[in-house]
């Protein structure tokens, strides 16, 4: 009797403890899901790039979450989180969990389910993510709000594993509904189910239209929400990108979530080394379009290789005719600004120079006339009608 007063009493605390905090942190959720998000755009705490590489998945309208109640599988199953940020479960109709982690949401389920089950033993895990929108700026090629690909399912082999050992000597109708739901998420996955699905920045600066040639990739921020328990807001942390493209190295490659935004910084000079890199990546389109006009060969659009510089340019253009004067380079910049040069160019000058630009797409160039081409094109000007009424004078007589 004594051992049952004091496990009874170990069961007691453990419940009151889990009450208390459910007390303090979930009922009024909805209101402090509120408050916190407004600090968003004032309030960042800085991390590192390892923590928010680990951060904890935040719960959404789109998600769809497995839960299950150990030898209860009439209270387990997969169930997705509706437009207004709630869960609909049996017995405890419509909850809130919209800005909860997968793990804040267990501690809940408990509060709530412990009111009539005594030491319910929950597990929950995602089992569907919701589209990935994210916003990527700074120095791309297309700033703005993206859609990344993703096909959701995200089914682990624990998953499975607890799926097939749910309580054989239950209801074998309600189980079988549940593995029937595991299956459908499974089918509709277009990869292997048991494979993370979530985009990588990567993913975002490609989709972006990849980097230019004043695209900083060492300073590179991801800003993502803070869970609800860590007092919600934001936290940032500055991502080296660069390294993945010159080492190799996954780290700085963060798997990113919804509501995520990625910040890429400008450079005050040209990174001809770092650009040059990017164009051996699939990370920018293989191809740009420049325009070449003047004293050329071949003038008109011309399809370049990432990387091209001003000099290979003109290459593609049949090179540039005898008589000609100086090289004309306008690039129309996303803020509004101008970069014109005037230079000679004999194709001598390293890519990357003043003189020879590495290019990107609508980059103007113009080959002007030298003082002699331009005087005789005066005089064909002039000269051209009067020999044309000679030559007709000429014929008739």
């Amino acid at each position: 009797m004594l051992g049952l007063s004091v496990q009874s009493l170990v069961n007691f605390k453990f419940l009151l403890f889990f009450q208390i905090l459910s007390i303090i942190l979930f009922p009024l959720a909805s209101n402090a899901n509120e408050i916190d998000y407004q600090k968003e755009t004032t309030e960042h705490k800085s991390i590192s790039q390892k923590s928010l590489h680990s951060n904890y998945y935040i719960l959404g309208p789109g998600d769809s979450v497995f839960i299950e109640l150990i030898n209860i599988p009439e209270f387990s199953g997969v169930y997705s989180i509706g437009p207004d940020g709630t869960l609909y479960l049996p017995r405890l109709r419509s909850l809130y969990v919209e800005g909860l982690t997968v793990e804040e949401l267990r501690y809940f389920l408990f509060s709530q389910y412990a009111s009539f089950i005594k030491d319910p033993d929950i597990f929950v895990s995602p089992a569907a993510y919701r589209p990935v929108r994210v916003y990527v700026g700074g120095e791309v090629a297309r700033p703005g709000y993206y859609y990344l690909s993703t096909t959701n399912t995200v089914i682990s082999e624990d998953y499975a594993s607890r799926r097939d050992a749910l309580n054989l000597n239950s209801n074998i109708k309600m189980q079988s509904e549940i593995v029937q739901q595991f299956n459908n998420l499974s089918n509709n996955g277009q990869q292997n189910p048991s494979s993370n699905r979530l985009p990588r920045l990567f993913d975002a600066l490609q989709v972006a239209g990849g980097v230019t040639p004043f695209s900083n990739l060492e300073e590179v921020t991801v800003t993502r929400k803070r869970p609800l328990s860590e007092g919600g807001g934001s936290m940032r942390a500055k991502v080296n990108f660069l390294s993945l493209i010159t080492n190799g190295d996954e780290s700085g490659n963060l798997r990113l979530v919804d509501g995520d935004t990625v910040f890429v910084t400008r450079s005050t000079t040209e990174l001809r080394d770092q650009i040059i890199k990017a164009s051996q990546t699939n990370l920018s389109p293989s191809f740009i379009q420049v325009y070449i006009t003047g004293r050329v060969r071949d003038p008109g659009m011309k399809i370049l290789p990432q990387g091209a510089s001003l000099d290979q340019a003109l290459a593609a253009a049949g090179g540039q005719k005898l008589l000609r004067g100086q090289v004309e380079f306008v690039r129309f910049n996303r803020n509004g600004s101008t970069d014109k040069r005037n230079f000679f160019s004999d194709g001598s000058n390293s890519a990357g120079s003043f003189t020879n630009p590495i290019l990107m797409s609508g980059d103007v160039i113009r080959v002007n006339q030298s003082p002699l081409s331009a005087t005789l094109d005066v005089l064909n000007e002039v000269t051209g009608p009067a020999v044309g009424v000679y030559s007709i004078y000429n014929l008739f007589r």
